[in-house]
């Protein structure tokens, strides 16, 4: 873990400190509870809790380099700096009134300014250890646009002074404290605790044997059942590279003993455990900001997301499919499937969900729904021996719903104070303009650059800090056309997502691959053809509103743009795995991605055109499958 996943390189033997931890992450989550039950305090003051615990937490746990992760207790410097981050932060609680009030009469006296200096680099520091460095880099890039803004041509600004840009970003609930760390401090935070009593309640084994259960004894069973499980672990967890790892220990060597090449069992990992950021209800958390940013409820994003996530994991099924049939990969015979007596014992672990989901859509809040299924997973865990807690366990459970929310606090709070540069300068509309100047004002270029921007944006960044850098900077090209919101919103979500499994970066890949033996770059290129959907779905949200539930949304309209979406898609990740009905030739490959294409597209006439040259294709491929059969035959 602490190799490919950069929340993982904590100190693992704190010694007298790990008191101090339990202490501050206990405490942090009880705050967490008490105001989910009660009510939020003053937006800043409960980020300002929120994160200077958290950042604190961070220098506890963290070093300042990863190799130094076995040495025995915590440096006095980082004791000192986790005491400097609590400090910043609850100067903010204890100023409230007049950093809010007299401040911007009278303006910011010398300290503020020094203590706002001292909370941004604290933070940037923070993220660093906990998330890695892409994120603070760009969050340094905007920070020296905000000062340098009248040196830079076309896209400059007039500039601030650092006294007025630290103070802005520090003081207002615009920047550090806007939107992400405010989501963060409520919902995500909620939901990350959420999945942490899911783990302890053994319920991500209980998803591995379901999709065991019901897809193991089919083609490719393993990967198939890979693919459902890690889809399901991928979505509560917010991130697709903890999520490789974790999952991938239990499911790539199951694939590589089944006959899947090594490559291919990380790239099947890789891309299931990225789509469980897509896969609602939970969407790595984003959804959450996503609800703030497009004004959409959260409990109607859940049900728009439900046809994209569906057609991703179906092409990911497709790919494995074909896979499995060129490779020869059968199924697991019945005796090494999970007993379904076993299963149907432990089905009480769906409850947890169930409620979630059901409380979602039925129009309770999302802070409503996190607290019931934490009750009831918490309750459910005392059923059996093995899952129940003890007073001990109880504590620890609370201070490892602070150290899971780590990550989330740090990435949301420094993606603030990228959206908060971008906001008060005025960035966002500039890079718009330049996207659709490049772009010449065709539509379809405009997407196009914006899959390239978000791409590029994307790589490194946890999902939440990950939506909220292209939301704020891609997304306004397509705003400034007629396309629905949510419809933009989810495109550049998509894409910066997509970036876990895009070389030259695909972390998600990189993991799997560690796993696996395998070459980190093979398996990112076939993680990209196994996710062939990811990549032409939100062309068609844009093109085609209808499968975000947007525009003429019926059900004959919905069912046609799905079924073609599916045939589309099962030509064109044939064509690139390379096998149909049998192996198809070089030929057949370019002729089935054109009809592939053609299917996908939101016109009838090239649907139908498509789905023609797709069924020649598959009769020419059953008739050469069964004249090859007879010759065998008979030979």
């Amino acid at each position: 873990m602490a190799k490919y996943d950069k929340e993982s390189t904590f100190r693992t033997n704190l010694g007298p400190w790990g008191w101090v931890t339990l202490i501050i992450g206990g405490a942090l989550t009880i705050f967490q509870l008490y105001t989910a039950f009660y009510g939020s305090k003053v937006s800043i003051i409960q980020g300002a809790i929120h994160l200077g615990a958290g950042l604190s937490l961070v220098y506890l746990l963290y070093p300042i380099k990863s190799s130094m992760t076995k040495r025995r207790g915590v440096p006095w410097y980082d004791a000192l700096l986790a005491l400097a981050a609590l400090g910043t932060n609850f100067y903010i609680i204890y100023h409230y009134e007049r950093l809010i009030n007299d401040a911007i009469i009278f303006g910011f006296t010398a300290f503020d300014q020094i203590v706002a200096t001292a909370g941004i680099l604290l933070l940037l520091e923070a993220t660093r250890r906990v998330v890695g460095l892409p994120i603070v880099i760009i969050a340094i890039i905007a920070l020296l646009y905000g000062l340098f803004g009248q040196y830079i041509p076309i896209i400059g600004h007039a500039g601030y002074d650092w006294p007025s840009l630290a103070t802005e970003m520090f003081f207002s609930s615009s920047s550090i404290f806007g939107t992400p760390i405010q989501i963060s401090s409520t919902y995500i935070y909620l939901f990350l605790f959420f999945g942490v009593i899911l783990v302890k309640t053994n319920i991500g084994q209980f998803f591995n044997d379901i999709a065991l259960r019901l897809t193991g004894k089919y083609t490719g069973g393993t990967a198939k059942a890979a693919v459902a499980a890690s889809g399901l672990q991928g979505m509560v967890s917010g991130s697709s590279v903890a999520n490789t790892v974790g999952s991938g220990s239990f499911t790539i060597p199951m694939m590589k003993n089944a006959g899947f090449k090594p490559h291919f069992a990380a790239a099947t990992e890789a891309t299931a455990s990225t789509g469980g950021q897509i896969m609602p209800p939970i969407m790595g958390a984003a959804a959450f900001i996503m609800a703030s940013y497009t004004g959409v409820p959260y409990n109607e994003i859940i049900i728009i997301a439900i046809i994209p996530a569906v057609l991703y994991f179906s092409g990911v099924f497709l790919g494995t499919h074909f896979e499995a049939r060129k490779q020869g990969i059968l199924g697991l015979p019945k005796e090494q499937l999970p007993k379904l007596k076993n299963l149907v014992k432990r089905l009480d672990l769906f409850l947890p969900l169930i409620i979630i989901v059901g409380f979602l859509l039925a129009g309770k809040t999302p802070t409503y729904a996190a607290l019931f299924a934490i009750v009831t997973a918490f309750v459910i865990s005392f059923f059996r021996k093995d899952t129940r807690m003890s007073f001990k366990g109880v504590i620890k459970l609370l201070e490892e719903g602070a150290r899971t929310a780590l990550p989330v606090i740090a990435a949301c709070a420094t993606a603030g104070i990228i959206a908060g540069t971008v906001t008060t300068t005025g960035l966002g509309p500039k890079i718009a303009g330049g996207i659709i100047e490049l772009a010449q004002g065709q539509f379809f270029l405009v997407m196009f650059f914006t899959m390239i921007a978000c791409i590029i944006l994307g790589m490194g960044l946890p999902t939440t800090a990950n939506y909220v850098v292209t939301a704020t900077m891609a997304a306004p090209a397509l705003l400034a056309f007629d396309v629905p919101v949510i419809a933009v919103h989810m495109f550049v979500f998509y894409f910066g997502i997509v970036a876990d499994i895009t070389p030259p970066v695909c972390l998600a890949a990189y993991a799997g691959a560690g796993i696996a033996g395998a070459n980190p770059m093979k398996a990112g290129v076939t993680a990209v053809k196994l996710a062939i959907a990811a990549f032409i779905i939100p062309y068609m949200f844009v093109s085609q509103p209808i499968l975000l539930l947007q525009g003429d949304a019926n059900v004959m309209n919905v069912s046609i743009a799905v079924i073609t979406a599916l045939l589309g898609m099962a030509s064109i990740s044939a064509a690139l795995i390379g096998y149909f009905v049998r192996s198809v030739n070089w030929l057949e490959r370019i002729i089935m991605i054109g009809a592939g294409l053609l299917l996908v597209y939101p016109d009838f006439k090239f649907s139908l055109a498509g789905l023609v040259i797709f069924g020649v294709i598959a009769a020419m491929q059953y008739i050469k499958g069964k004249t090859d059969k007879t010759k065998r035959l008979t030979a």
